[in-house]
């Protein structure tokens, strides 16, 4: 059964780049050294003790030369061969520098093995004056770098993969696809070599021949998974895809018929995308915790740069302001080379933003200052320079605590802090030391609060004590942690200190004091 073409409206682009390890070969040539009749390049791998082809270039390919070859037949049959060791990490990582440049196009991309990418473009053509120009600008991409393509823009992204790597491409509006899907021979189907086999044999060669035919023989004779697989060929089942990054839940794109340079055009160009942003957030009821902007070359590099604020907001002057501030404090200064000819602003983290009461005189809420504070000290410094406390499950006191960036703060955290009124006095001095520090101590009884203590060879004699404070150890953690008798103390001085007994008698022969921590 066919189904409805207005049931299936997303749309995804194929891209293939048949030639991508000799392309790679050949950006790496410069001009002047290439041969006006090159002679045909292979590359080979040792498979099993024998060296073999793994990759073929345009020229090898015309002659009758396959991937899987074995190079003493390749070379019986065109003795003028080159040969090239084959380095797969190498086209991975040419793969994965042109996978971010044709982000451009859509943040849904993944990469489509064996040398090609997969794009969901649903709703991202009118960018690039709709679906022509969308296939046009994705050929131009890659000339420009160096990479042959081949393409098929279709409503599934299997019919899609099979359209660009067995048929002719192109572009199919939906309920067509289909159509040129029955078309193709079976191998876009991608079987095992035996099953391949078994299909010709049995005089089916194109997909229509199989898509005429009842499901269940079929499952019966090639497995459970091959109506599935028929089913994605054709469209009828859209599996989506896994993008390579996360998409954010808003992202703003700019696309620049010539490029930009100055520092005044991308200020203006950013001041516009956090404008909409800052609108489609509000529609939201949404706030931005995290805000990355995206800047395109001309020449295919990508720059990203990310700004986070303390608390959610659509303030765009304070989110523009903090950019300022991170493009002025980086390491490597922005450079646009020729030219940015796209940039894209998304907002990558999200929160739940309730409306602000102001004041009459239209002041701020409490806090927001700090906030705003904190946000432009973070973007100048960085996220490790700006810490804040926050609790975490434990009733040891160096464990009750952590320190997360401050940008942090605004998540709630998995523990809250005690609840002490204002006539409390602090369980916690400010400053704690870590390790605890030894000290000698002389006390009236053996379990009892000491009388005087030397600490860093001064001499305290205790005036006030308070105490104990029983903490037990942490035996699911670490086995055999002695029990801690925690004092409050304050010598004739007036200084106030944290001391604690490790360990009670019975437990240890000699237990220790020492000093955890001093009270302001």
């Amino acid at each position: 059964m066919t189904p409805d073409p207005s049931e299936n409206r997303r749309r995804y682009l194929a891209l293939w780049f048949p030639w991508l390890p000799s392309d790679r070969l050949r950006r790496g040539t410069p001009a002047a050294d290439a041969s006006p009749d090159p002679a045909p390049v292979v590359l080979v791998e040792k498979i099993s003790g024998a060296l073999r082809l793994a990759a073929v270039d345009p020229a090898a390919a015309r002659v009758g030369l396959t991937p899987g070859l074995t190079l003493a037949d390749a070379r019986a049959r065109t003795p003028s061969l080159r040969t090239v060791v084959h380095r797969p990490e190498a086209d991975a990582a040419l793969l994965l520098q042109v996978m971010e440049d044709f982000g451009r196009f859509t943040p849904m991309i993944a990469e489509d093995a064996p040398h090609g990418l997969m794009l969901d473009v649903t709703g991202c053509a009118h960018l690039f004056g709709g679906e022509t120009g969308l296939i046009r600008a994705a050929h131009q991409r890659a000339g420009r770098i160096g990479l042959e393509v081949r393409s098929a823009l279709a409503s599934a992204p299997q019919a899609a993969r099979g359209l660009a790597r067995f048929g002719p491409g192109g572009l199919f509006e939906a309920g067509q696809d289909r159509q040129a899907v029955r078309r193709l021979p079976i191998t876009a189907l991608e079987l095992t070599q035996r099953d391949a086999q078994a299909l010709q044999r049995a005089g089916l060669k194109r997909i229509a021949d199989l898509d005429d035919r009842p499901r269940a023989p079929l499952a019966a004779r090639f497995g459970a998974d091959f109506p599935a697989r028929l089913a994605r060929v054709l469209g009828d089942e859209d599996i989506r895809i896994t993008p390579h990054r996360p998409p954010p839940p808003i992202v703003v794109d700019r696309v620049f018929f010539e490029p930009i340079l100055t520092d005044e055009d991308v200020g203006r160009v950013l001041s516009d995308l956090l404008i909409e942003t800052a609108d489609r957030l509000d529609q939201a009821g949404q706030g931005g915790r995290a805000f990355e902007v995206g800047f395109y070359r001309v020449d295919g590099q990508v720059r990203r740069i990310v700004a986070r604020t303390g608390r959610a907001t659509r303030d765009v002057y304070a989110v523009l302001r903090l950019f300022r501030e991170r493009l002025a404090a980086l390491a490597n200064p922005l450079d646009p080379g020729f030219g940015f000819d796209q940039m894209r602003l998304s907002v990558l983290e999200t929160q739940t933003m309730k409306p602000a009461q102001r004041g009459l005189e239209g002041d701020r809420p409490n806090g927001e200052d700090f906030s705003r504070l904190i946000d432009r000290l973070t973007a100048r410094l960085g996220p490790e320079a700006v810490l804040s406390f926050e609790p975490l499950g434990s009733h040891i006191p160096e464990r009750a605590a952590r320190m997360v960036p401050a940008t942090m703060k605004g998540f709630r955290p998995a523990h809250d802090w005690p609840d002490l009124t204002p006539d409390d006095p602090p369980l916690r001095p400010l400053q704690m030391f870590e390790p605890p520090q030894p000290i000698d101590t002389l006390a009236e009884v053996p379990d009892g609060s000491p009388l005087r203590f030397r600490w860093r060879r001064v001499l305290h004699e205790v005036a006030l004590a308070e105490g104990p404070e029983r903490i037990g150890g942490e035996w699911w953690r670490a086995p055999g942690q002695k029990t801690r008798d925690y004092y409050r103390v304050e010598d004739r001085e007036g200084r106030r200190f944290w001391l604690f007994r490790q360990g009670l008698y019975g437990e240890t022969d000699e237990p220790r004091w020492f000093v955890h921590g001093l009270f302001a």
